[in-house]
């Protein structure tokens, strides 16, 4: 670790420690479809005016829901249809999810860019992460995919905080071991100040840990076959040798393909 990287390192972890690090805000309207979610006896029709307050993100859960994955015979025009069509619980995680893409904006071209390739590995991820949710386990698969949305999220205010110091802009090698570094810490106090879910709050700080064990396979297991199988990412080790591998029950002897459960990620786009 060259000496910036030292510096800038020490100053983030500080910064954490103290609470001086600004953090991003989930916006106004993810919060108010959270509350909706947690309430069990919410209608249709109730979401429907909780996600309608926000047009852009109405027209991206049409579109969403007139994708090829979905079509069906008759185009869906208006939202109320789109929510049927998902379900309540997709349509809230679904639209969480495109709510946290609006996040990823910066100032710097630089920024933008390292934003946008982080955001598309994202949805790789959470395509990746859906599919072998509903094919090899009894969880929710809007809930994996969402994890995989956002077990980089600790990237963006490392991304903010690089806006303001040229000098860690101008070196992509000390940004990318800072980021690494510091990321998944970062990514846990961001879910935990946003209320995520429990058994969400912890994944950014747990999921490079490919030695995990649990006692059941959970979300994070997901994520981190689901980042294996990532063409942007790749395995590091061979998949069998993972206990996430195990923990889902995965086909012994069989490489699974990326491209078999890439299509999910339409879903996000």
């Amino acid at each position: 670790m060259n000496k910036l990287a030292e510096m800038v390192q020490a100053q983030l972890l500080a910064a954490i420690k103290n609470d001086d690090l600004v953090l991003p805000t989930l916006p106004e309207v993810a919060l108010s479809i959270r509350e909706a979610a947690e309430d069990t006896e919410i209608s249709v029709s109730a979401l429907s005016k909780v996600i309608g307050r926000d047009a852009a993100l109405s027209a991206r859960l049409i579109k969403v829901v007139n994708s090829p994955l979905l079509r069906a015979t008759v185009e869906v025009t208006d939202l109320q249809t789109a929510i049927t069509r998902l379900g309540i619980n997709y349509s809230c995680n679904l639209a969480v999810g495109l709510v946290i893409e609006q996040i990823f904006h910066a100032r710097s071209e630089v920024v933008e860019k390292k934003m946008r390739e982080i955001w598309a590995t994202s949805l790789e991820v959470a395509g990746i992460s859906y599919e072998l949710c509903l094919r090899y386990t009894q969880l929710k698969p809007d809930q994996a995919a969402l994890a995989g949305l956002v077990h980089q999220i600790g990237v963006l205010p490392i991304l903010i905080y690089a806006e303001e110091h040229n000098e860690l802009l101008s070196d992509p090698v000390c940004l990318n071991y800072v980021i690494d570094q510091i990321h998944p810490v970062l990514g846990d106090k961001i879910l935990s100040s946003w209320e995520f879910p429990e058994q969400l709050v912890k994944l950014p700080g747990q999921v490079l840990d490919l030695d995990r064990g649990s006692d059941r396979v959970d979300y994070v297991d997901i994520v981190q076959i689901a980042r294996a199988l990532s063409p942007a990412i790749g395995k590091s080790r061979p998949l069998a040798a993972l206990p996430a591998y195990r923990h889902l029950g995965l086909p012994t002897g069989t490489e699974l393909v990326a491209s078999d459960l890439l299509y999910a990620r339409a879903m996000f786009r």
